[in-house]
C-alpha cells in the first residue's frame, strides 16, 4: 500500500512538472509564430501602405514642379502628354548570380515635340544600345518595386536626353513589364 502511494505521488508530482514545462513550450512557440507573422507581413505588404499613402502628395507636388520646370513629369495629366514614339521590345538578362532570370519590357518615349521623332529614328541603334545597358545592369530587387521602375524610367531619360539634340524625351512609359 506504502508503495502504491508513493507511486502516485511520484506520478502527480511528474504531471505537475510536466504541466507548467508544455505551458512554457506552446507560449514560446506561439509568441514565435506571432512574431513571424508580424515580419512577414511588415515585408510583403508595410513598404506598399506607406508609398501608397505618400503617392498623393508626391502627385501634388510633382504637377506643381512640371508646371515650374522642364525635367521629366511623371504624372502630367492626359492632355498634357507630348508626342509618342514606340520603341521595339527589349529582352534582356537580368543582373544575378544564377542569370537565369530575364525581362522583357516594351515603351513609348514622350516627346517635347515632334521633330524629335526623326532624330530618334535615325538614332535607332544607340536608343537601344542605351536601354539595353540599363536594363542589363539592373537586379530583380532593384526593378520589382514602383520605386525601382521610377528610377529606372528616370536613368532612361537622363542617358537619352544627353545624346539627343533636337528636343528632349519628357518620360518613358512601359507598356510591358515581364520579368521571368
Amino acid at each position: 500500500m506504502a508503495e502504491e502511494e508513493i507511486e502516485e505521488e511520484q506520478a502527480s508530482s511528474e504531471k505537475k512538472q510536466s504541466s507548467p514545462l508544455m505551458l512554457i513550450i506552446i507560449i514560446v512557440v506561439l509568441i514565435l509564430f506571432i512574431l513571424i507573422g508580424i515580419i512577414v507581413v511588415l515585408m510583403m505588404g508595410g513598404s506598399d501602405d506607406g508609398q501608397q499613402q505618400q503617392q498623393p502628395m508626391q502627385q501634388e507636388r510633382s504637377v506643381a514642379n512640371t508646371q515650374n520646370s522642364s525635367g521629366p513629369s511623371y504624372s502630367a495629366p492626359l492632355a498634357e502628354i507630348g508626342p509618342m514614339f514606340p520603341l521595339d521590345t527589349f529582352t534582356v538578362n537580368l543582373l544575378s548570380e544564377s542569370g537565369r532570370r530575364y525581362l522583357k519590357v516594351e515603351m513609348n518615349l514622350e516627346l517635347n515635340g515632334e521633330e524629335l521623332g526623326m532624330e530618334l529614328d535615325s538614332k535607332t541603334a544607340v536608343i537601344r544600345d542605351i536601354v539595353i545597358r540599363l536594363l542589363s545592369s539592373k537586379s530583380l530587387e532593384e526593378i520589382s518595386t514602383a520605386k525601382g521602375k521610377t528610377k529606372l524610367k528616370e536613368q532612361i531619360v537622363d542617358q537619352l536626353n544627353m545624346r539627343l539634340r533636337d528636343g528632349r524625351v519628357n518620360n518613358v512609359y512601359f507598356t510591358e513589364f515581364v520579368v521571368q
